[in-house]
């Protein structure tokens, strides 16, 4: 008897038997199906890549003290981060920008979530201030206002307070900020009075008094979220510059705004005039800066007046 191969597929060698002429592989049967051992070969696999390392660099500086500021790097790929329950905004290169009240505690937390998920934090140390504090031996006037003053008041509270929370796309809150006008400081951030032990408000910015008229520029880049064109009650004639990352700028009592809402405007750019518009003793330009619902004091932002 022959033998002759008909397929060797799937690692089994087909026989037929045959005596002469042409195998019919129809004609084959079970009996005529020999296995034929083979050797399986091992599946190639490629070992995962290493796991990239995760940066967990965190750099930052500024002002760290009541009134003070910082502004920081997070590390690369971070998802977010917080200074004690504020999360902050955090810019396409990673920096970011925090700062403390007037009446800040002695600490806060910055924390970084990191792109693995993880957490790495740092414990700030914030400097307390001696303020300008005086003590006056008479009760504190109490006098209510008036309706129809709060008819006139609540609706210019209502447009600072929506020109203040605008947090507009511009970098003036990465610059060094320089004085918008120098001379005679008449008024010290901070400065309060206490009657009879009750205190009154502080002083919520830094007084300027160059002389009536004189013209002022903006500190750093920004926005103009908010140009009067009718005194305010108390503020006179207000302009509110953005400066983003939640940083903003407003100049009171003023005699003259030379720009418009929407405008954007930079550093060193001429915005108008010192007055007394408004609720003023005399000529001045009052600076305030506010990062979110914090008071800052402007002295740490634009150094000694030289």
């Amino acid at each position: 008897m022959a033998w002759s191969i008909l397929s060797t597929a799937g690692g089994v060698l087909l026989l037929a038997s045959c005596t002469a002429g042409t195998v019919d592989a129809g004609e084959v049967t079970a009996a005529d199906r020999i296995a034929w051992p083979t050797t399986a070969q091992p599946a190639q696999t490629t070992p995962p890549p290493p796991p990239m390392p995760v940066d967990t660099t965190l750099s930052y500086d500024g002002e760290m003290e009541q009134g003070g500021w910082l502004r920081g790097q997070a590390p690369a790929g971070a998802q977010s981060v917080r200074l004690d329950d504020e999360e902050l905004t955090l810019s396409p290169k990673g920096t970011f920008f925090a700062a403390f009240d007037r009446d800040a505690g002695s600490s806060a937390t910055l924390e970084v979530t990191l792109a693995d998920g993880r957490k790495i934090s740092r414990q700030l140390t914030i400097a307390p201030r001696d303020w300008q504090i005086e003590r006056v031996n008479v009760a504190r006037t109490n006098g209510g206002i008036t309706e129809a003053f709060w008819q006139r008041r609540k609706p210019e509270l209502d447009r600072i307070a929506a020109a203040r929370a605008v947090n507009a796309d511009t970098p003036g809150w990465t610059q060094d900020f320089m004085w918008p006008v120098k001379g005679r400081i008449s008024g010290r951030f901070g400065a309060q009075r206490i009657y009879r032990g009750e205190p009154g408000s502080y002083h919520s910015g830094i007084d300027i008094a160059p002389g009536n008229g004189t013209p002022f520029v903006a500190p750093a880049d920004g926005v103009v979220t908010l140009a009067t064109d009718t005194p305010f009650s108390l503020e006179g004639y207000l302009l509110v510059i953005d400066h983003g990352a939640g940083l903003n700028s407003a100049f009171l009592h003023l005699s003259k705004i030379a720009v418009r809402e929407g405008d954007r405007v930079t550093k060193g750019q001429y915005l108008g005039n010192v007055g007394s518009s408004g609720r003023a003793s005399g000529p001045h330009l009052h600076w305030s800066l506010k990062w979110r619902d914090a008071r800052l004091d402007p002295l740490l932002f634009a150094g000694p007046m030289n």
